[in-house]
C-alpha cells in the first residue's frame, strides 16, 4: 500500500511594490496630518502658554511693552504671592472635601447601576438607561432656585452642618454634583460592559458567585480603564466647578479653590500677571492628576476602536 504525499502548497505571491507616487501621497497626507494636528493642539494650549509666561513677568513690564514682548526679567515671585494672598491651602481642601467623595460616589452608584443595566439582563434596563441619560439634557440653571428652597428645609445634624441645614455646607454641593454626572457615568458604564464577555459571568454563576461577586469581583476589574477615564473627567469637571459652592455655601471659608482667584482681584485694579499665576496653580492638580492615570484615561479612550 502505497501513501500518495500531499501536493505541495503553493508559495505565496509576494505583494506588488507599491509605486512611488503612492508612497509619496501616502507620506504627505500623513504630514498634513501631523501638521493639522500640531496647529489644533497650539491652538488649545495657546491660552495656557501666555498665562504662564505673563505669570512669569512684572506686570509694569507686560503693560509698558505688551504681553507678547520678549521679556526683560522672569521670576516666581508672583506664584509665591498668589499662593499666600489669596489662602489657597484651605481652598483646595474644601475643593478635596467636595470632589474626591463626589467621585467616588458617581463611579461606584454608575457602576453599580450599570452592571445592573447591562449585565443582568433586568427588565426594564433600557429605559432606565434612557432615564439616566436623558438627565444630561436638563440645563443645570434650571433647577437652582427649587434646589436652592429644598436646601433650607433638609435638615442636618450640628455636626454635619454648621447652618442646622443641607445649605451652606459641603453636603449640598456634593449632592448636585453626584445627581448632574451619575447618568453620563451609567451611560458610559453601561455600554462598555455590555462588550464584556458574557461567558465570564456564565462560569462564576456555574461556580456560585452572587450578584455581589460577579459585580465587585469580577466585572468591575474589567471596567478600570474605563473607570480611570470617567473618574480623571469627574475630578476634573469638579475641581472646577464654581456655580454650585457658589449658590449652596455663602460662608466663604468653605468655598472651592476656584474662588481663591477672586481674592486676587482688587477693587480698583487687578494683576493680570498675578491673576494668570493663580490660574496656573489652581490648574496644576487637574494635571498631575491626568498624568498619574493617562495610561489607564487613553485606555479608557480608545476601547472598542479595534473591533468591527
Amino acid at each position: 500500500m502505497t501513501v500518495e504525499a500531499a501536493p505541495a502548497r503553493p508559495a505565496a505571491r509576494p505583494a506588488p511594490p507599491v509605486p512611488a507616487a503612492a508612497r509619496r501621497r501616502n507620506r504627505a497626507g500623513r504630514i498634513g496630518v501631523h501638521a493639522f494636528l500640531m496647529a489644533v493642539s497650539l491652538a488649545f494650549l495657546a491660552p495656557l502658554l501666555l498665562a504662564v509666561y505673563a505669570s512669569l513677568r512684572p506686570y509694569d513690564e507686560t503693560s509698558e511693552h505688551g504681553y507678547f514682548s520678549l521679556p526683560r526679567h522672569l521670576s516666581l515671585d508672583y506664584y509665591r504671592q498668589a499662593f499666600t494672598d489669596s489662602g489657597m491651602t484651605k481652598y483646595f481642601v474644601n475643593t478635596l472635601i467636595i470632589a474626591i467623595p463626589g467621585v467616588l460616589v458617581t463611579l461606584f452608584l454608575a457602576s453599580f447601576v450599570a452592571f445592573a443595566v447591562a449585565r443582568l439582563r433586568m427588565r426594564g434596563g433600557l429605559v432606565l438607561l434612557m432615564l439616566f441619560t436623558a438627565g444630561n439634557l436638563l440645563p443645570q440653571q434650571v433647577i437652582v432656585t427649587p434646589l436652592y428652597v429644598v436646601f433650607n428645609r433638609i435638615p442636618l445634624p450640628y455636626w454635619m452642618s454648621d447652618s442646622m441645614t443641607m445649605f451652606d455646607s459641603y453636603w449640598a454641593v456634593v449632592a448636585v454634583q453626584i445627581g448632574f454626572q451619575l447618568g453620563f457615568c451609567v451611560f458610559v458604564l453601561a455600554n462598555f460592559m455590555r462588550t464584556l464577555p458574557q461567558e465570564i459571568l456564565e462560569a462564576a454563576i456555574v461556580d456560585g458567585a452572587g450578584v455581589w461577586t460577579q459585580y465587585w469581583r469580577i466585572t468591575l476589574p474589567l471596567c478600570r480603564p474605563a473607570l480611570a477615564a470617567l473618574g480623571t473627567l469627574q475630578f476634573t469637571w469638579m475641581y472646577n466647578d464654581f456655580l454650585w459652592a457658589l449658590v449652596f455655601i455663602s460662608d466663604g471659608d468653605k468655598l472651592p479653590i476656584t474662588s481663591a482667584l477672586n481674592n486676587l482681584r482688587g477693587q480698583f485694579f487687578t494683576d493680570y500677571n498675578l491673576l494668570a499665576a493663580g490660574s496656573v496653580i489652581v490648574a496644576l492638580p487637574t494635571l498631575v492628576v491626568f498624568l498619574l492615570l493617562q495610561r489607564h484615561f487613553i485606555a479608557g479612550l480608545t476601547l472598542g476602536s479595534g473591533k468591527g
